[in-house]
């Protein structure tokens, strides 16, 4: 009996595409963003479109439980999500995500095990797609079309992802001043 219920358990996982990784991927998180949003009351601290010339790439908005950032206790969590408005493959994604931790000047090693992770979470996107992380105080997931598609439970890979629209060093300095909104006095 106790062998059918393990070959049963492992014909279930495998007809669903479900393996040990995805299942560790998605513990104590929330199944959709808008559960997540019922958890607590978010406030939305700014939103912004970044575009490239003329071409408008995506819009995005920040939202933290506090009304505040950085955030202050445990308990806080952030969202920030993109609506994509061009088409992007997850291996442009990793590579654009790691050109701005370059310009950051964050070292390679405080990135690199990252990368494997968030290409094996991010899928491609196509236009109208959005892709959002919430982050707290010691773990990230990600929302593919508000959908959870997978977790980083690093306490150290929130802060320095986000940082890529909100630290001072920013490239895009105009978005991070609209995604904090009052926050700043720039």
């Amino acid at each position: 009996m106790h062998k059918l219920l393990i070959y049963l358990t492992i014909l279930m996982l495998s007809l669903t595409k479900v393996n040990a990784a995805s299942l560790d991927k998605t513990m104590n998180w929330e199944s959709t963003l808008q559960e997540v949003m019922k958890e607590q009351t978010f406030k939305r601290l700014g939103k912004a479109t970044f575009s490239v010339l003329f071409w408008d790439l995506y819009k995005s908005e920040l939202l933290t439980s506090s009304g505040t950032y950085p955030m202050q206790s445990k308990n806080e969590k952030l969202i920030y999500k993109i609506q994509y408005l061009k088409a992007v493959s997850a291996k442009d994604l990793v590579e654009y995500t790691v050109e701005q931790w370059q310009h950051l000047e964050i070292k390679p090693h405080k990135y690199q095990a990252f990368i494997p992770k968030i290409s094996d979470i991010w899928p491609d996107l196509k236009v109208g797609d959005s892709l959002a992380l919430v982050m707290s105080h010691q773990k990230s997931a990600f929302y593919f079309n508000d959908n959870l598609v997978g977790s980083i439970e690093d306490p150290m890979f929130g802060p320095l992802f986000i940082d890529i629209w909100l630290s001072e060093k920013t490239s895009e300095p105009k978005l991070r001043q609209q995604l904090l909104g009052s926050l700043i006095n720039d």
